[in-house]
């Protein structure tokens, strides 16, 4: 039966931070037996899952724990190989919890995961979704410091403007614009153009 299912299933002891179960093909993609992922110290996440990814979903994860709603799904991209001389593969999961304690805590999760085409043109999109999160979650803090006015003169630079169409486009003087370009690149540390276009874009001024 689970075998029809197109993906992989994995049952998850949540206090214990611990596999209860993988479904067959799950084994087979991870080339390991359920006895050995049950094993107390057996590192599940360290051995198969890529760690630049971890801070896109486990807060995600721990949201859901957090709120304990077992209607509530997650679902996130992850990278995963079966060992260090394998190529990692996208995954497309989605996880909730299954099961509460006595004292209605969290005792089971399920997550299900899809393999991605690689050959598909979206895949490349993903792994910049994910870089943009990222960068996103890095730089949260440095954006914040731009005032209203600096932002608006970030989002002009983004659009390639020069600091005359800048000054025309928000009713400024050219000499505040190039002050303010200088503030922007030290609050940013930017040292470049390019720099300052991933702040826009990944802040959604363009």
């Amino acid at each position: 039966m689970e075998n029809d299912i197109p993906g992989v299933i994995i049952v998850h002891n949540l206090p214990a931070d611990a596999i209860v179960y993988i479904s067959e093909r799950g084994r087979q993609n991870l080339n390991v037996s359920l006895e050995e992922v049950r094993l107390p110290h057996f590192d599940y996440h360290k051995r198969f899952f890529n760690p630049e990814d971890t801070p896109n979903y486990v807060p995600k994860i721990l949201g859901m724990l957090h709120r304990n709603k077992v209607d509530e799904i997650v679902t996130y991209f992850q990278q995963v190989r079966s060992s260090e001389n394998e190529p990692f593969r996208w995954f497309a999961s989605a996880s909730k919890i299954i099961l509460q304690d006595k004292e209605g805590k969290p005792l089971l999760g399920i997550t299900t995961a899809l393999p991605i085409d690689t050959t598909h043109f979206f895949t490349p999109k993903i792994e910049r979704l994910i870089q943009e999160n990222s960068f996103l979650r890095q730089n949260h803090g440095l954006f914040a410091s731009l005032s209203k006015r600096e932002k608006e003169v970030l989002r002009c630079l983004a659009q390639g403007l020069n600091s005359q169409q800048i000054a025309d486009e928000l009713f400024i003087s050219e000499a505040t614009v190039k002050t303010h370009r200088r503030n922007i690149r030290t609050k940013l540390n930017a040292d470049s153009t390019l720099d300052l276009m991933k702040f826009a874009q990944a802040f959604n001024l363009i």
